[in-house]
């Protein structure tokens, strides 16, 4: 099936698509040091949320970017709905194609897409061109809390085999010329309430959908995402947005 069919399925009932409550979004965007009229870049935006607040709060206005039809078009309504069609522009696009001027953007942010550039460190180096001397970056990226079991990596060897700590996340892009300004580290409960809204979405989904002929594969992929998550990643990976300043 298409991939991001199953992501807007499983997402349905998810404001802010990754691991991170509200309050704690909240929380960030209070703590961003942002003057009026400030330009935000959002790779892999989703639906939005996080830009939408940014530029309400700030009075700033920016460009969000995904490659996801299904997030493009509720991100469209939502940035309607708050108003802000003069200020914030949703662009149906893969991130990495996305054509942004150097140092254009005050705050440049990927939030839990860093495969767009082929991980964290492609990612860091992308965002650094984009943000303004001095600018700020935003990167949401998983890390381990202990060595991954082996059952754990044959089930997500994409995943597991590129973790590394939060202390090393951090010291990558200290390596990368990045100051560190914050880190928002999802809690347990943040987790739970990620997963399993999934899981109730697309239970949800067959109900309403039963002869959709993506139904099957859609409920064994959530299925099989669901065990991985209880019996591993459940105690071994986290998830942080990491803020940061980019170099002058």
């Amino acid at each position: 099936m298409d991939i991001w069919k199953y992501y807007a399925v499983t997402h349905a009932d998810h404001l802010v698509c990754n691991p991170t409550s509200e309050a704690k979004l909240e929380e960030l965007v209070n703590l961003l040091p942002l003057q009026s009229g400030a330009r935000v870049l959002d790779i892999a935006c989703g639906k939005a949320e996080l830009l939408i607040r940014i530029a309400d709060h700030h009075d700033a206005s920016g460009v969000g970017v995904d490659i996801s039809s299904y997030e493009t078009e509720v991100a469209r309504q939502r940035v309607a709905e708050r108003r802000l069609d003069d200020r914030v522009e949703i662009v149906l696009m893969g991130g990495a194609d996305y054509d942004a001027a150097p140092g254009s953007f005050d705050l440049a942010m990927c939030i839990g897409a860093t495969w767009v550039w082929d991980g964290y460190v492609g990612t860091i180096e992308a965002l650094k061109k984009i943000a303004k001397p001095g600018g700020l970056i935003a990167i949401g990226e998983p890390f381990k809390m202990h060595e991954p079991s082996a059952e754990y990596e044959n089930a997500e060897p994409g995943l597991v085999a590129n973790l590394v700590t939060h202390a090393e996340n951090v010291a990558i892009a200290v390596n990368a010329g990045l100051t560190p300004l914050y880190a928002i580290v999802s809690s347990q409960d943040d987790w739970d309430r990620y997963e399993g809204l999934q899981w109730r979405a697309a239970e949800a989904f067959a109900v309403e959908n039963p002869d959709d002929p993506d139904l099957p594969e859609l409920l064994a992929r959530m299925r099989e995402n669901r065990t991985v998550y209880l019996r591993h990643a459940r105690d071994t990976l986290n998830w942080a947005i990491y803020l940061f300043r980019a170099p002058g």
